[in-house]
């Protein structure tokens, strides 16, 4: 597979799920912009170095992704700075754990704004470009927790099933068109994301470090593994190439036979 010539941008980048997606999407020859935060000087060296490795054009974003307009303002400098805007990446996510009758009114808000209303207008400012040139690739990462829930995690359980909702609707209105909308959804994936959320689960469940881990993350997930980055980079990219495109509007779930049981 070669995705030479296409051009992607990937939120929430710059570690975790994220980068490894863009760095597989690289690998293969595509152009990408990252998005996400950090130390600006360590950013700026993972994009130099991209560049150098995979020999593409590496673009970085600062957008908030709370923020429409610098999302809007994002997807139009990848368009006019590659020339198009071909596949696009909502990896951008936060969580945030707390019983729901404690659940802070800010947190709840930023949950569902950076887990799903930004993948809302990072579509809506893709998808005129993807019409024109009848081609488009759009991969969301959801969550296991877009099909089940766990407690205390109202929030991101409402913004994954949101997401994978929005993902069905806007694959039926683009389905002739040449573009496919699909999501992922991991289990527990080991990522800095996850990590932050031991402290958090360890206080609100009265647990050690050791038992968040395996009674927590790993309870319902049979192969008592976490899931791994490359894992999903592998199935994003398998959604982006010309063997998938015949699915759309589906939800890939890579779970290690959570959600089977």
């Amino acid at each position: 597979m070669t995705l030479a010539a296409r051009n992607a941008l990937v939120t929430g980048s710059t570690s975790g799920i994220g980068l490894a997606t863009a760095r597989a999407l690289a690998k293969e020859g595509a152009n990408v912009m990252l998005n996400g935060l950090g130390d600006a000087a360590a950013i700026e060296k993972l994009r130099a170095d991209m560049a150098a490795e995979f020999g593409v054009k590496v673009l970085y974003s600062g957008a908030n992704m709370l923020k429409p307009d610098e999302i809007a303002a994002m997807v139009a400098e990848a368009e006019t700075t590659f020339g198009s805007l071909d596949i696009l990446i909502n990896n951008a996510g936060i969580q945030y754990v707390a019983p729901v009758d404690e659940f802070p009114i800010d947190q709840w808000d930023r949950v569902i704004a950076i887990n799903l209303t930004s993948a809302f207008h990072t579509m809506r400012a893709a998808l005129p470009g993807m019409k024109a040139r009848k081609w488009g690739r759009i991969v969301s990462t959801a969550s296991a927790h877009s099909l089940t829930a766990s407690p205390y995690k109202s929030a991101y359980v409402a913004a994954k099933h949101g997401l994978t909702g929005l993902t069905k609707s806007v694959a039926l209105e683009v389905a002739t068109m040449g573009i496919t909308v699909n999501c992922i959804s991991p289990a527990y994936v080991w990522t800095p994301l996850v990590e932050a959320q031991i402290p958090a689960t360890m206080e609100a469940r009265g647990m050690t470090r050791e038992q968040v881990i395996s009674e927590v993350m790993l309870d319902r997930q049979p192969t008592k593994q976490f899931v791994t980055v490359d894992q999903v980079a592998a199935s994003a990219l398998f959604l982006c190439s010309d063997a998938a495109e015949q699915i759309t509007g589906s939800n890939l779930v890579i779970d290690g036979g959570w959600t089977a049981q």
